[in-house]
Formats: structure tokens, sequence, C-alpha cells
């Protein structure tokens, strides 16, 4: 799929929990990079299992594109990438290499058997909205109508994250 010039600004969760964690998010970046502009990208945090426990911790990040893929269209290509970097399945909300998530999407809000605009859980998870308060505080949550850092302000305390650095090339 050749990249597109950019035209929607969408945001997107990565998340590793599996390998060399760091070093998965870097490579899920870079291959972003050659589908969509790559506008902003976040410090990655630490973070525990939240759902399903038993697996190890995760490193998290966020990033803001500019794209002119539909929202299925980008759902397809950042699965495409998951695939391609050996992301098999497992139990839900399991240990994955690499996990990648659209947050939001323009304004839009939608719902199908494939995706959900706002992502379902984006508001209530501090490893979401920490990263994404870095490259996009004042972004409106279209269902909530509260700001990043309102929404991130609420979960505050509430699930364990620290944040990082990437590391040196």
């Amino acid at each position: 799929m050749p990249r597109r010039s950019a035209g929607v600004v969408a945001y997107l969760g990565l998340g590793s929990n599996l390998g060399n964690r760091e070093q998965n998010l870097l490579e899920a970046l870079r291959r972003l990079r050659t589908k969509v502009a790559v506008v902003a990208v976040s410090s990655p945090y630490d973070t525990e299992p939240l759902d399903y426990q038993d697996q190890p911790p995760f490193i998290n990040a966020v990033c803001q594109i500019a794209t002119s893929l539909s929202p299925q269209e980008l759902l397809a290509c950042v699965k495409e990438i998951e695939g391609a970097m050996g992301r098999q399945p497992s139990v839900p909300k399991g240990p994955r290499l690499i996990d990648i998530d659209i947050l939001f999407y323009d304004n839009i809000e939608m719902e199908s058997e494939s995706l959900t605009l706002p992502h379902a859980a984006a508001a209530e998870r501090a490893f979401v909205l920490a990263p994404l308060a870095e490259v996009a505080p004042h972004l409106l949550h279209p269902g909530r109508q509260r700001t990043v850092m309102q929404l991130l302000a609420e979960v505050s305390g509430k699930q364990r994250i620290a944040k990082r650095e990437w590391p040196t090339p």
C-alpha cells in the first residue's frame, strides 16, 4: 500500500509486552511511517496489565498521524503491520508482541463489528491518556465532551504507569 497524502488527523495507541518491547514499538512506528505521516510520538510508558493480569508488564505510547486512509483502511493497515511483525492470536487482552489501536480518528464517532471510534476504553485508561496528553492535551473526546487532560485527571492514581525515555540510537 503506497503512502498517501495527509488529510485527517488520527491518534494511535501502541503497546507491547513480549520480546524487546521498546524495539517492537519503534519497529511499528517505522512501519507506520511507510503508510501514513507520523506527526508526533509520545514518550513510552511502563504500565501494568489491567484486565488479564497474569502476563508481563507493557510499554505503551501514542502517536499522532495524518492520513487520507478511511477508518476501515487504517484498521486494515495497522492489522497488516501487527501481522507482519509476528503478532499471534492469544487470549483477549493477553500478551502481545505488538498492539496498535485506533484511539481517535478526526472527530468521528462510529461503531461497527470491527471498529469503534473513539476507542471504547480510551477515556478510562491512564496508559492511553498519559501518552496522549503529551501529544494532544486539549483533544476533545467527542462522546464525553472532555479534553484528554480532564479525562486523565479523572483516572490519575487508579493505574500504575511510569514515564520512561526512548533508547538512544
